[in-house]
């Protein structure tokens, strides 16, 4: 008796996908297959929500593609950091490609939106929105989107982060610890900025939420 092949292949792709989800799910939640790569949940929270008071980012929401390339960037050496380094050349590439598609599709901020049309108060949000042009430092919102909601593959968000993290990453390109961003870009603006500047850009990103800017 003949087969319908459809039904099988459909089967076939929903078993895969499933062990594609609870793998990705295992990683998170409880590391990789090789010891050295520690579970993300422990630093990033039970979904990728980050903890603002340890400086560790936020993920849910991120572009895959961004973090596989982070995920690269720190095994290779290219992105400096001694807890990410040893956990990030421990993934197989399947776990990283499983655990950041699972990453990106988890909820996130959604700010409304507010973009260079919007009006400005205070440092941190006049360089969000306008930029320093007379030091060649462009408004954020130029290609990080409107509210910092981030843009592509290149532009990660910055609505959402924590002041903390924000702060920590523009610091390291201003002394030169973080330089894997395409043509220098971060680092010339980061080094253009007075910390006063990096503090208060940072904690206005940070108040971005669902409802627009925290007062």
């Amino acid at each position: 008796m003949n087969v319908p092949l459809l039904p099988l292949a459909g089967l076939f792709l929903a078993v895969s996908v499933s062990a594609q989800a609870a793998d990705a799910t295992a990683v998170y939640s409880k590391g990789g297959a090789n010891p050295a790569a520690m579970a993300c949940a422990t630093c990033h929270g039970a979904e990728g929500e980050g903890m603002a008071s340890a400086g560790f980012p936020r993920l849910a929401g991120l572009s895959a593609e961004y973090m596989r390339k982070q995920l690269a960037d720190f095994a290779s050496g290219a992105r400096a950091n001694p807890i990410m380094q040893p956990i990030a050349a421990a993934l197989s590439a399947d776990e990283a490609d499983a655990v950041t598609t699972m990453l990106a599709g988890k909820p996130h901020p959604q700010p409304d939106r507010v973009d260079r049309t919007a009006l400005a108060d205070g440092p941190g949000q006049t360089l969000a929105l306008r930029g320093a042009w007379d030091r060649n430092i462009p408004e954020c919102v130029a290609c990080h989107g409107p509210s910092g909601t981030g843009v592509g593959d290149a532009f990660p968000p910055l609505a959402g982060q924590s002041a903390q993290y924000l702060a920590s990453q523009l610091t390291a390109w201003r002394q030169g610890t973080r330089k894997n961003d395409p043509n220098d870009l971060m680092g010339h603006i980061a080094r253009s900025l007075t910390e006063d500047e990096v503090k208060a850009v940072s904690v206005y990103f940070a108040g971005l939420t669902d409802t627009g800017a925290a007062k």
